[in-house]
């Protein structure tokens, strides 16, 4: 226990620091400014004099340390703060000088111990430091940032095209690279960070330069006229205090500055800063060696230390030797390796990952990429869930995962629908701007781009959000780009329901229906039916949109005819029948009352006396004639639905009601077309017109 509690209590005191890191920061911030208002006692000037030196030396240290720029993100952050922190021990420093003639040991320590006491070295020390890290280290650090933020601006397109590349080749995931586009925006906010950052560290060494000179003049103002100092007092005094705060700052700014010139240098590497110099500087053994000679042949020009050169070149071609074996060892090793691998055959490569295509998958252009992108407010794919989530509570199936991807291929502001890999569907939406449909009632015109509505093809007008208020109230149906782009694949979804329903899903309905009623479906599978035949009858209804989530009920109707029939066709007719009162309501009117049209006895006997049983079932064979006539006709009753303002339904007899849906369903595929069977007792219709051939009494 002795041991385990203080390494808990380190933790737990970690934790609470990283859980209020926010709070401490800005405390710090807080005090940064006060040192600025505040006299601050001399010990505390020392300590926190030396806890500079400690912060930038660990600074210069991590920064060695970091393999990648990003995993430093908060440098530039950093060096705003530690720029602050030391202008703020500059100014106390400077109040206490003049005040007291005196601030803390480690001023003093820095004005006699590191310059021996000689103001005037001191202050050549200085103006060297200054140099260095004004004229050198901090120009080339700034141009290095300014150069590193226009080259990654300049990148960012096309390592964005490279990776929806590698996206749309299947190469990563949607995840990785939603990772990979992130890491680029990060890093081109750091580099632009760091263009900015490398500012604060030139302006701190010219502050430098002008606060030391304003303070030697204070200091001659003070101990002259205030203190009684002579001439000479003064210049020792305040001089040699001066130069020791100078040192005292500009040394740990001189860390910092190189720690920015690191920093903005690095180029990623998979390791830190002293393993790279030490692989790279030390790679060429030849190199050394001849460095090793040409220290040895300097020693016998007259007037040269032979001493210290024969020592360089004996260690010079000493790392020369080593290295050189080391390099030879390793390409032995190499050899013995490849000669290994030559003789081990590969083994085979597995294709069957790069089998398969994604059921239903959504391709984006990139001007749409922000609907997609929650961080930017998109909610394209919280959206696509509630759609899959409607689907199963309105249709009974389980629409699978929709692969939202971005392709470069697109129009900025197109998208394309793909089923198994097929285009289905395609359209085009606007950020920014809304859709406005005339339901009917608006009269007045819009200004905007003309188009049509991609789910049922409805003229319609793409507005800037500044007439959105307008065409309200003018009566038009406005609604935003992503309602647009949901609207259009819910919509899909229901057309398509029958593709999207596999054996696979259809054995998971089987299995959740067999948690309520196992009796029905160990009765009927797999001894009466198989997997494929239930789904045939599945997709029979869905792709004439009537809802199979009441799967029990569909399984007890083919469980009560699969004695008699094994058609699915047949089977299907049987279910539907079974689900009257659904399928009624599903075409009810406001009122409760179901208007549709209905075929003359004589045309509903001459398509029953076509109907011709084939191999593949049975099938309605017409004259082209014959079909064109019917289909006129049929398209006659539709207007006079539609201008009457009901959805189009047909009503038959139910011998001829799926040969019907055949004919119709590639021409008029909003129709739907009953049979008298399927009209529940308690529901009325209202028959307005009637489908009759001119020539049907010849043709029965």
């Amino acid at each position: 226990m002795s041991t385990v509690l203080p390494q808990t209590k380190t933790q737990s005191a970690l934790g609470a620091l990283t859980r209020y890191s926010d709070v401490f920061i800005a405390a710090a911030a807080v005090v940064v400014v006060g040192m600025m208002i505040l006299p601050l006692p001399h010990w505390l000037l020392d300590v926190l004099l030396c806890a500079n030196i400690a912060l930038a030396l660990s600074v210069l240290l991590v920064t060695m340390y970091t393999a990648e720029p990003l995993e430093f993100s908060s440098f530039p952050s950093l060096l705003l703060l530690t720029t602050l922190f030391r202008l703020a021990l500059n100014i106390s420093a400077t109040r206490l000088i003049l005040l007291h003639a005196d601030a803390g040991s480690v001023i003093n320590a820095f004005g006699s111990v590191v310059v021996g006491g000689n103001y005037v070295v001191g202050i050549v020390v200085f103006i060297i430091i200054v140099i260095i890290q004004f004229v050198v280290i901090t120009n080339g650090a700034g141009r290095v940032a300014e150069v590193a933020a226009r080259f990654t601006l300049d990148a960012m397109p096309g390592k964005q095209m490279a990776i929806d590349a590698d996206l749309n080749a299947g190469i990563i995931d949607e995840t990785e690279a939603q990772r990979r586009r992130m890491e680029i925006a990060r890093e081109a906010d750091f580099y632009g960070a760091m263009d900015g950052a490398s500012k604060f560290v030139r302006g701190d060494a010219i502050a430098a330069i002008v606060m030391i000179i304003i303070s030697i003049l204070g200091g001659f103002a003070v101990g002259i006229a205030q203190k009684g100092y002579t001439l000479m007092q003064a210049l020792q005094t305040y001089t040699l205090l001066t130069v020791g705060e100078g040192l005292a700052t500009q040394i740990p700014a001189l860390l910092v500055s190189t720690a920015t010139g690191l920093m903005v240098t690095k180029n990623g590497s998979e390791r830190n800063l002293g393993w790279e110099l030490m692989t790279q500087v030390f790679s060429s053994p030849k190199a050394i060696g001849i460095t090793a000679l040409v220290f040895a042949a300097m020693v016998i020009v007259p007037g040269m230390p032979r001493t210290p050169l024969l020592i360089a070149a004996g260690m010079a071609g000493m790392v020369a030797y080593f290295l050189a074996q080391n390099q030879r060892q390793a390409e032995i090793e190499a050899k013995r390796r490849a000669t290994a691998e030559k003789e081990t055959p590969p083994a085979p490569e597995s294709m069957t990952k790069l089998i398969g295509v994604d059921p239903l998958s959504l391709e984006i252009g990139y001007g749409l990429i922000p609907l997609a992108d929650p961080k930017q407010g998109g909610e394209l794919l919280e959206r696509i869930t509630l759609l899959r989530k409607q689907a199963a509570i309105e249709m009974g199936i389980v629409v699978p995962a929709i692969r939202v991807r971005d392709n470069v291929q697109l129009g900025a502001n197109e998208y394309v629908v793909k089923l198994r890999g097929v285009e289905i569907a395609r359209g085009e939406v606007f950020i920014g701007q809304y859709l406005a449909m005339n339901p009917g009632g608006a009269t007045e015109k819009l200004t905007g781009i003309h188009t049509t509505e991609p789910a049922f093809g409805l003229p319609a007008t793409w507005i800037p959000e500044s007439q959105r208020m307008f065409a309200e109230v003018a009566g038009y149906t406005v609604v935003d780009p992503t309602t647009v782009l949901i609207t259009h694949l819910t919509e899909l979804v229901r057309r398509h329901a029958a593709d999207l329903l596999t054996r696979q899903e259809t054995q998971e309905i089987l299995d959740a229906a067999k948690e309520t009623a196992p009796t029905v479906v160990n009765e009927l599978v797999p001894e009466v039916m198989g997997i494929g035949d239930i789904q045939k009858v599945l997709q029979n209804l869905l792709r004439e949109r009537v809802s199979i989530k009441d799967i029990v009920s569909i399984l007890e109707a083919i469980a009560d005819h699969a004695a008699l029939t094994k058609d699915t066709d047949v089977l299907t007719e049987y279910v539907r029948q079974r689900l009257a009162l659904a399928i009624c309501r599903q075409h009810q009117g406001p009122d409760g009352r179901i208007t549709a049209f209905t075929f003359h006895p004589t045309t509903e006997q001459v398509i029953a006396d076509n109907i011709r049983q084939t191999e593949i079932g049975s099938r309605l064979i017409l004259e082209p004639g014959l079909v064109q006539e019917l289909l006129r006709a049929i398209r006659d009753q539709i207007e006079n639905l539609s201008a009457r303002g009901h959805a189009p339904v047909a009503l038959c007899s139910p011998r001829i009601r799926l040969h019907v849906r055949r004919l119709v369903e590639q021409n008029f595929p909003m129709l739907a077309v009953l049979s008298y069977a399927e009209i529940a007792p308690n529901i009325n219709v209202d028959s307005i017109g009637m489908v009759k051939l001119r020539d049907a009494d010849q043709n029965i």
